[in-house]
């Protein structure tokens, strides 16, 4: 038996490990989670991880820990996050999540959308970089950013 903070997930490695508690696991992100379950049933023999928590039913708490139990797919737990944490201030630097700076749109929701958007965009920006002939959207865009979120933007 092996006892251990979270620091396990990054040094450690026992193939034969087999089992593997984790408590309060609603502490936890899903991310955090799906790598600790990993850590188990790598050799010969199967693993099981077991997820302690006492958060209530209904709360993103326990709606995270769920998910990771629900599935052994990274792509569908990284699309679970997404869901769960929201996309954070995607007009912006700012990676927390819970405070889009999209009013109308979320990200998962409504990806196609956004990427016709993004290329209606990138058309128009091709043709008139500066603006020009849009004084309307030049000035909103102003208004909306200031000079760090405009070059922000303009990284990509």
């Amino acid at each position: 038996m092996l006892v251990a903070t979270t620091v396990i997930e990054v040094g450690v490695d026992v193939p034969n490990a087999s089992t593997m508690i984790v408590l309060d696991a609603d502490r936890f992100g899903v991310a955090q989670l799906h790598q600790l379950r990993g850590r188990v049933g790598r050799g010969g023999v199967p693993g099981i991880a077991l997820f302690v928590t006492r958060a209530e039913q209904n709360t993103l708490a326990r709606d995270r820990v769920e998910a990771v139990a629900a599935t052994l797919d990274g792509f569908e737990l990284a699309q679970a996050d997404l869901e769960l944490r929201r996309e954070g201030d995607v007009l912006g630097g700012t990676q927390s999540g819970r405070r889009s700076s999209l009013k109308l749109l979320r990200v998962v929701e409504d990806a196609e959308v956004i990427a016709e958007a993004r290329t209606v965009a990138e058309d128009l920006m091709d043709a008139d970089p500066a603006l020009a002939g849009f004084e309307p959207l030049r000035e909103a865009i102003a208004r909306r950013f200031d000079e760090s979120e405009r070059a922000f933007l303009g990284k990509s």
